[in-house]
């Protein structure tokens, strides 16, 4: 049998470890790729400590995958061996739960994310449902598709899909591996785009990014900071922050909303009353299915749009993660397997 690398994390809290394992067949409805990088995102924590629903051990993480069909399973239609494709969080979805006859696919009841409730990218193989892939454009390399299956898809289908429009003023909170890519495609979409942050450092970056303006979260009220400009209809945040959500939902114009895409478990302190005036409003957005992939890859490709990384090879898989976990990564890590 023909062998694969693969990065295992054999228990709950467990270290990082490179075994070699039988390179797995599809099945019915699913596909072999070939991995050729694997971006190394904050929720691989799930795969690493435990915590998330489903999550059971050995598990290998990685769920930014860029690749390449190898091999597809009985039943698979409309895709090609030696295709370049991506997978995402969303790993598929069953097709007959309530969410999922209603076409709210990425809210699939039995949906799988890869290297979080099944196998991940953190190898040179791994088996897909053929529904979770997405179509690679030929002009982004692979490692710089991988980051754009979660943070870009995080943040381009939140702002496309608002209800904001060209020329209203979006604020993006947090300059970070979200809102780094936020700010692009914030400006690439043609809304009068504000970056904040903590600290003046980010400025300089922001604005090449495509902010035309700036506010440091720490030089006053990031919300008054933000009415200064006239106010803003959007602020998507980026941040785990809760209280940093809060500070700035003052900023908001009549009838704008605080769009949250950055995972915390705090509770957002914001009093009833201010969602009364102006009828503010306070929602959340998860990415997205494997065709707002594609979206997001083809708007990026268009648009010039790619995330800033650092690539590691695979075997390098700890040094990257704990380089993510650390803040110290601008913006995102990528494994590479060498293909």
């Amino acid at each position: 049998m023909a062998t694969m690398r693969a990065v295992v994390v054999n228990e709950a809290g467990g270290d990082f470890e490179l075994e070699q394992r039988e390179v797995p067949t599809p099945g019915v409805g699913e596909a072999l790729l070939r991995v050729h990088a694997c971006g190394v995102c904050h929720s691989d924590s799930f795969a690493k400590q435990g915590g998330y629903p489903g999550v059971s051990h050995p598990l290998v993480p990685g769920h930014e995958i860029a690749g390449a069909i190898e091999a597809l399973g009985d039943g698979v239609n409309g895709w090609e061996t030696g295709q370049r494709v991506g997978v995402g969080w969303f790993g598929g979805n069953c097709g007959y739960c309530e969410w999922c006859r209603r076409g709210w696919l990425i809210d699939c009841e039995n949906m799988e994310i890869p290297g979080i409730t099944v196998d991940g990218g953190y190898a040179d193989y791994v088996v897909v449902r053929a529904s979770a892939m997405a179509s690679m454009p030929d002009d982004i390399a692979s490692e710089e598709a991988a980051p754009l299956l979660c943070a870009g898809i995080t943040t381009y289908n939140a702002l496309r899909r608002s209800g904001a429009t060209g020329g209203e003023r979006v604020a993006v909170l947090g300059v970070g591996g979200l809102g780094h890519l936020g700010v692009q495609f914030a400006a690439k979409l043609g809304f009068e785009t504000v970056a904040i942050a903590r600290g003046s450092e980010k400025e300089e970056l922001a604005r090449k990014l495509g902010a035309h303006h700036y506010i440091d979260s720490l030089a006053g009220d990031p919300g008054q900071a933000l009415q200064e400009l006239g106010g803003a209809d959007l602020i998507l945040s980026t941040v785990t922050n809760a209280d940093a959500m809060a500070a700035v939902f003052s900023g908001l114009r009549p009838r704008g909303t605080l769009l949250v895409v950055g995972a915390s478990m705090d509770p957002i302190a914001v009093p009833a009353a201010m969602l009364i005036g102006g009828a503010k409003t306070i929602s959340g957005r998860a990415s997205g299915t494997s065709r707002d992939s594609e979206d997001t890859l083809a708007f990026s490709a268009l648009s010039g749009i790619r995330p800033m990384i650092e690539t590691m090879p695979l075997e390098r898989a700890a040094e990257a993660y704990e380089k993510m976990m650390s803040g110290d990564a601008r913006f995102r890590m990528v494994l590479t397997t060498g293909v």
